[in-house]
């Protein structure tokens, strides 16, 4: 592993704190050595307070941060006397320990410090480092494990036998590491657990962790355990969406509420899925303890969710005392799922939780056959994963990650969503919670949003077959679909009856009505697998109440659809799908309404564009978040036992009312 070290670029950064901010950052770019807000990094340095006093005080990784985009803020400043004192109690209960941790801040709107704050202290450096090094844990989580990291750092490294996070590790190292460090030692080895480095300036210290890693490196390519020989282009069976929907909804119904399912169909995934090992390999538990917070759960082979989850409740209740019961939260539903076609699955609250625990085992994958290649991965044991899970503190972080947002796990599809409504409704959901698909006929939706809760697909909805691949694009990266909004159409410049040509009025069918049917016809199945039952908006127009001369093909294309939608309503409200439909009208900010046709019908009128646009009873201007808003309420509880509604979005319409 190089150095990313560049001393131009540390000049921009001031004092000890900038500098651990810089050589933090170095660590969290590399996604082999930190995940996710994995990790944690410190600084010990002398103050003064309010009243002039000196004191030391430890600058630690502060909980929620991520090493690479960390930030002086991002820091917590603890007071090192009270922890030094902490450091010498027989024992101390990790709630009370983070209390304490609290207590001892400088400054009330820090982040909380980092569970091993204490751990931290009591290493007599500078400059710590903290990182869950892959190429260690591949190391160290071998039947021979220990004597291999003997054998690697001699007397660089202390070895500290493996102790759950927490008081009790802080303790453990307290005790063992002054007994058997000595002056060329340089970092400290946690068993199944991480690296530790030291030094007196952060540069020291970084590149101490880059020297203990590249040993490690140099281990592996010397024992043949580096290289992993991984199948290129594994033929991909085709997964059909509604297995995996399927799928998702059996999860679901075992945590209690929606979850975000994403099918990795990468070389990696599905080599390992297809091991004949595989049922070996990845039932031995997580490389860290680190992951296991992050996981929440071992991987399952297969998709029997419900034979799992009883096996895990079965586990549970072997485990824990009646008491300790009352206490738990157990979710025992999976995190990662491994099968031959779908590869490896990842699940979620979010989409955000879903995409860190895909990343987190894709590491884990390449750590394991790693030390598979070296002799035989051996993790923790099923009692000291077991204790990690279910620690006082993640219990506590489960309790708080319960859902917050309306849509937190659940999928919409939004059509002709680039522009106007459809984006209205696209950022209206994602404010919401939701993961969205959007889909449109132009490319810029690919690239609209740089975010890990939205896929954006070029397609035309009109074109059955890309249709299709699209959804199945959709439902391998989100694992379902609660939600549609049927936006996408288009809206012909004003023509007389006498003048409309036979392709125009095909064109607006086949767009505004045919590609709609394909739609719900496509997404029927997926809805019917919703955890919370199916939703439909139809973005429909008050030219289906009140038409309006010119608009015939238009007019006909959105009352045909409002009569499909009433249809579909009466039929699939047996399948828990509720349809309703919005009828907005002279929404300016879309595609549709071109400067051109916005004059032209204002001209057709006798209006200028400027009365026109608030041509209603409130004389207001319907926008485009207007609809979008209202759209969004009407997939939420509010409207839960509504359907085969048609509700205005018009400022209120004389024709209409």
């Amino acid at each position: 592993m190089q150095s990313l070290w560049d001393e131009r670029e540390a000049t921009r950064f001031c004092g000890d704190l900038g500098l651990r901010v810089y050589s933090s950052t170095l660590l969290g770019r590399e996604k082999s050595l930190v995940l996710h807000g994995g990790g944690n990094t410190s600084v010990k340095i002398r103050e003064q307070n309010l009243v002039g006093e000196a004191q030391d005080i430890l600058y630690v990784k502060g909980s929620g941060w991520d090493l690479e985009f960390i930030e002086e803020q991002g820091f917590s400043p603890v007071r090192m006397a009270p922890l030094l004192k902490l450091a010498k109690l027989d024992s101390l209960s990790d709630p009370e320990m983070v209390n304490e941790l609290k207590a001892c801040m400088t400054r009330a709107s820090a982040p909380s410090p980092s569970v091993e704050t204490i751990l931290h202290a009591v290493l007599p450096h500078k400059y710590v480092d903290h990182t869950h090094a892959d190429t260690v844990l591949a190391i160290t989580n071998t039947e021979n494990g220990l004597k291999r990291v003997r054998e690697i750092y001699d007397d660089i490294a202390v070895v500290i036998p493996y102790v759950m996070p927490g008081f009790d590790l802080a303790l453990a190292c307290a005790r063992i590491f002054p007994a058997e460090a000595n002056k060329n030692t340089i970092g400290m080895i946690l068993m199944n657990h991480g690296v530790f480095s030291f030094g007196k300036t952060a540069r020291e210290s970084y590149e101490r962790m880059i020297h203990l890693v590249t040993l490690a490196e140099e281990y592996l390519k010397s024992h043949g355990a580096w290289e992993i020989p991984i199948p290129k282009g594994a033929p991909v069976l085709k997964a059909r969406a509604e297995r995996l929907a399927q799928l998702r909804a059996e999860i679901s119904n075992v945590i209690g509420f929606p979850v975000i399912l994403c099918s990795q169909q990468d070389d990696l995934s599905l080599h390992f899925a297809r091991r004949k090992d595989v049922a070996n390999i990845s039932q031995q538990g997580p490389t860290t303890p680190d992951h296991v917070i992050r996981t929440k759960r071992l991987p399952m082979l297969g998709t029997n969710v419900q034979s799992y989850c009883l096996a895990y409740q079965k586990y549970f209740a072997e485990n824990t005392s009646c008491a300790n019961n009352k206490k738990i939260m157990l979710d025992p539903a999976p995190r990662v799922i491994l099968d031959p076609e779908l590869g490896m699955c990842s699940v979620g609250y979010t989409a955000k939780d879903t995409t860190i625990v895909a990343h987190i085992y894709k590491h884990s994958m390449s750590t394991i056959l790693r030390a598979e290649r070296l002799g035989r991965y051996k993790a923790l044991s099923a009692k000291d994963i077991f204790d990690v899970e279910y620690w006082d503190l993640e219990q506590a972080k489960l309790q708080n990650a319960k859902k917050q947002l309306l849509f937190d796990g659940e999928v919409v599809l939004v059509t002709g969503a680039a522009s106007g409504i459809g984006k209205a409704c696209v950022d209206s959901l994602l404010a919401r919670g939701a993961a969205v698909v959007g889909l449109d006929v132009n490319p810029a939706i690919n690239a609209m949003y740089d975010r890990v809760d939205f896929l954006g697909l070029t397609c035309d909805v009109s074109e059955k077959e890309t249709l299709e691949q699209n959804l199945e694009a959709a439902v391998r990266r989100f694992g379902g679909l609660d939600m549609v909004v049927l936006n996408a159409g288009i809206f012909p410049a004003s023509r007389e009856i006498a003048d409309l040509e036979q392709n125009v009025w095909r064109k607006v069918m086949n767009i505004n009505l045919d590609a709609n049917l394909y739609v719900l016809q496509s997404c029927h199945p997926l809805l019917m697998l919703s955890p919370r039952g199916g939703r439909i908006v139809v973005i429909g127009s008050k030219t289906v109440r009140a038409p309006g001369p010119g608009v015939a093909a238009y007019s006909a294309s959105k009352a045909a659809l409002n009569q499909l939608a009433r249809v579909a309503a009466l039929q699939w409200a047996q399948d828990k799908i509720r349809i309703n439909i919005l009828n907005p009208n002279a929404v300016f900010d879309t595609g549709i309404w071109t400067d051109e046709v916005l004059k032209a019908r204002a001209e057709h009128y006798g209006q200028s564009v400027e009365e026109y646009k608030t041509n209603n009873l409130l004389r207001i201007e319907v926008t485009s978040r207007d609809v979008a808003e209202l759209a969004a309420e009407m997939c939420g509880p509010l409207f839960a036992k509504t359907t085969g509604a048609q509700i205005p979005v018009d400022g209120g319409n004389e024709r209409v009312i």
